[in-house]
């Protein structure tokens, strides 16, 4: 049996922060309170999604330490339309997130924009320029 990417994990420094942000975004992130460190979604495409505290992964993982830099992690968003990547860019600056690139018309053929998580994470969100090309990387 091949190995199946089924879920992403990613270390937050202020998990209500990151909640918030990934609320904006329109995912229902969920905190368990017998792991208020830990909160997670089911996505669409059956990727589940787990945001974990500094916290809870140092006390996993003795030694652990949040590396410097440029941002570890890019999650990729795509959306139906190149119009759908500008509302949500706008929605996302306009609740205070920063935007570290406006939407433009990617060279590759989609509608492209990235804004930063509360933690310094790349969030791309995406659309294919012509409809026809959605692709195998939704």
């Amino acid at each position: 049996m091949s190995p199946t990417l089924n879920s992403l994990d990613i270390i937050v420094a202020d998990l209500p922060k990151s909640i918030e942000f990934y609320r904006h975004l329109g995912l229902e992130l969920k905190v368990d309170p017998s792991m208020p460190d830990h909160a997670s979604c089911d996505l669409p495409n059956g990727l589940h999604l787990m945001l974990d505290a500094e916290t809870l992964t140092s006390a996993a993982r003795p030694g652990w330490v949040r590396g410097a830099g440029s941002p570890p992690v890019f999650l990729c968003f795509g959306m139906d339309t190149a119009a759908e990547v500008d509302t949500q860019y706008a929605r996302l600056v306009e609740a205070g997130y920063r935007g570290e690139r406006q939407p433009w018309n990617a060279f590759w053929g989609m509608r492209y924009a990235t804004v930063l998580d509360p933690d310094g994470n790349g969030v791309d969100l995406w659309a294919p320029l012509n409809t026809d090309d959605r692709g195998a990387c939704q």
